[in-house]
């Protein structure tokens, strides 16, 4: 079973995982180039289903699935138990990594991207991400639900296929508490209901507006083309939202990567969803955080935390802004 290992300088815990070092990769070290072995099946490619465990979810069309969600091979979280901390001495805490890890593969295109759905496929990812989140809020032991997209590998796929992932931990992450606070600090109101209006307002970083959802380069951007997508429907929760809020979300979502897409190409990115703690209800508005993988963290930012950004947010959003009316559809 995977371990969780307790940083004491940081408080936040580590994942020992050594099983994941033995999952199938279609890309080739950096020295040989992109794709590797072409002769070696594609697992969450249709007619290689039973690569994968049963699906947990599938959307059907015309007797083909669209989408599937199976349980993943080399779990980073399995199993039933609920946290519990071990002091092996005095400066090493233990715990096993419980929990569930799935794989959401939200097309049958093997070449196809979040960009290329159409807008039913891109509705239909966000809700099924919702299914999966409200059985996980069911699960004792589950405190948060993590829905992630590493696209690239740069940015960690080991597949090429087009694909996300879903775990459900036994705590909940440093990120989402520091959010937490953040939430908890404003005394004008939800931050990202704010964030909207003074976007609104401002314009200079929207990249994309509609009636349910605002996609921004936030004022403080970490990374260059960061994007930042907020539903307009004020939910604590992801699966709080509507369905019809949701699909929108997905659409936004979509063009929101086609527009990096046509300004950069085929980069890599990290796409993370980020909502309350299943048991929590404190101030929070869910939302979803795209980090393209244009530069490398280097020793200035993982020594201080302080990150920086070459590409200011309003230059970035200018041209992803101006990348949306030619994007076909």
């Amino acid at each position: 079973m995977s371990q969780l290992r307790l940083n004491p300088l940081t408080g936040r815990w580590v994942t020992i995982v050594s099983s994941r070092g033995q999952r199938p990769t279609d890309f080739a070290p950096r020295d040989v180039g992109v794709e590797a072995d072409s002769s070696v099946s594609c697992p969450f490619c249709p007619g290689n289903e039973e690569a994968t465990p049963p699906a947990l979810v599938t959307q059907d069309e015309n007797g083909s699935w669209q989408l599937r969600i199976v349980p993943n091979r080399y779990p980073a979280f399995d199993g039933e138990e609920s946290l519990a901390v071990r002091n092996l001495g005095p400066v090493h805490v233990q715990a096993e990594a419980s929990g569930i890890h799935e794989v959401f593969v939200y097309s049958p295109d093997h070449n196809g991207s979040l960009g290329t759905l159409s807008d039913a496929a891109a509705g239909d990812a966000l809700n099924a991400l919702r299914e999966r989140f409200i059985a996980h809020a069911a699960v004792p032991n589950i405190r948060y639900t993590q829905a992630i997209v590493n696209h690239g590998r740069e940015a960690g796929a080991s597949l090429s296929h087009p694909h996300g992932q879903i775990l459900g931990m036994p705590f909940v992450p440093g990120d989402i508490l520091d959010e937490e606070r953040g939430f908890v600090r404003f005394v004008g109101g939800c931050i990202l209901c704010a964030t909207i209006e003074a976007e609104l307002a401002s314009g200079d970083r929207i990249v994309s507006v509609s009636d349910d959802v605002v996609i921004v380069c936030p004022f403080w951007s970490g990374t260059p083309y960061e994007m930042l997508v907020i539903p307009r429907d004020h939910q604590v929760h992801l699966q709080d939202a509507s369905p019809d809020s949701l699909a929108q979300v997905g659409i936004g979502l979509r063009d929101a990567i086609s527009a990096l897409n046509e300004v950069q190409g085929d980069i890599a990115y990290n796409l993370v969803v980020h909502t309350a703690p299943h048991s929590h209800n404190g101030p929070f508005h869910w939302h979803i955080h795209i980090f393209p993988q244009l530069h490398t963290v280097a020793g200035f930012e993982r020594g201080t935390g302080v990150l920086i950004n070459i590409v200011a947010p309003e230059d970035a959003a200018k041209e992803l802004r101006a990348a949306l009316p030619v994007l076909a559809r």
